[in-house]
């Protein structure tokens, strides 16, 4: 079946997100849109997670867990999960290693942790928009030994692209796909996403993924496929 997706979508707990990005508003957009299947990847964290996932269950939208990384050279990787937990171990291997620098809300924006009922129940004191320690030339292997997909993100942007900051796409790397919106020369298949940090620029229904159940194992089965797993 055709399940249309956007798998790169920031909510209020990134300084960059909007505050209206809050788990309810993220999962009725998405549905107003048409789409069967999305992933929440702030920058760094994936603490806005749970409550989407809750949320999409009970509204009938597969919401994967996801977190958009910064590796040590400034590229932004999208790391994909089917599983909470999965992406729960890489959130704790970062927090550990990530550069620790306060957050200033007033310059860069608050950075909101929220319950399925959109209430606020914490605030991240650091910066989440610094690296995350991990280097490019590890963050594959890591994803993938916890059972994730690490999609170099928006390739096809000069800022925080691996071709922009690299000069090229090296497939030593490891990465079996790739998220841009035109092809990107690199011989990987690709998915194409929003990076939506407000509501209205969430994806229409246009990209879809052929999965065999809507499911978040149906849609991760599926894009395991897609890199020749």
């Amino acid at each position: 079946m055709k399940l249309y997706y956007d798998l790169h979508i920031h909510s209020c707990l990134s300084p960059c997100g909007d505050e209206d990005n809050t788990p309810n508003n993220i999962v009725n957009m998405a549905l107003l849109k048409g789409l069967n299947v999305i992933a929440i990847a702030d920058h760094n964290t994936g603490k806005n997670c749970p409550a989407a996932m809750a949320v999409g269950r009970k509204n009938g939208l597969v919401v994967l867990p996801a977190m958009e990384l910064t590796t040590s050279e400034d590229i932004h990787i999208l790391c994909l999960f089917e599983k909470y937990e999965e992406l729960e171990m890489l959130e704790k291997i970062v927090e550990n290693r990530r550069l620790k620098i306060k957050n200033k809300p007033d310059i860069f924006g608050r950075q909101l942790i929220l319950n399925e009922k959109d209430e606020i129940v914490g605030e991240e004191e650091n910066l989440l928009i610094v690296s995350s320690g991990i280097s490019v030339e590890e963050i594959s292997g890591l994803v993938k030994s916890l059972g994730g997909i690490a999609v170099p993100a928006h390739i096809d942007k000069q800022a925080n692209g691996i071709i922009g900051i690299l000069g090229g796409f090296d497939k030593n790397l490891g990465f079996e796909l790739v998220e841009c919106t035109l092809d990107s020369g690199v011989g990987l298949p690709r998915i194409t996403d929003s990076d939506a940090h407000y509501l209205w620029d969430i994806a229409e229904a246009e990209h879809f993924i052929e999965a065999e159940t809507c499911s978040a194992h149906g849609v991760f089965s599926a894009l395991k496929r897609m890199c020749g797993r």
